[in-house]
């Protein structure tokens, strides 16, 4: 057997196959590290808004609105990390913001 393609009418190319994406794989791990603390973040800041409801009867806009984007941001990590999206997620792009709502 030889390793050149088959030539002719009915040969099929062999596609090449894509290099492994180790940059890829590194900026996943890390990004995967990133995502574990903003996750606890948001639970604490979850704990901070009931403390906030029980002491002053109502939500902090802007705690809510920083909350908003840290949910945000941990969505973006996440989906880099499972190849939904390419984009790189902060610091290599802006941090999502979220106006306060006029609730």
């Amino acid at each position: 057997m030889s390793d050149t393609p088959p030539e002719g009418p009915g040969a099929q190319a062999i596609p090449a196959a894509m290099p492994f994406p180790v940059a890829r794989l590194f900026y996943a791990l890390g990004f995967a590290v990133v995502a574990w603390f903003v996750l606890w973040l948001a639970f604490l800041l979850a704990v901070v808004q009931f403390v906030v409801i029980a002491v002053n009867g109502r939500v902090n806009d802007e705690l809510k609105s920083f909350s908003l984007s840290l949910v945000q941001y941990l969505w973006e990590l996440l989906a880099f990390i499972t190849f939904v999206r390419d984009e790189r997620p902060f610091p290599f792009a802006t941090f999502p913001a979220h106006a306060p709502s006029a609730n």
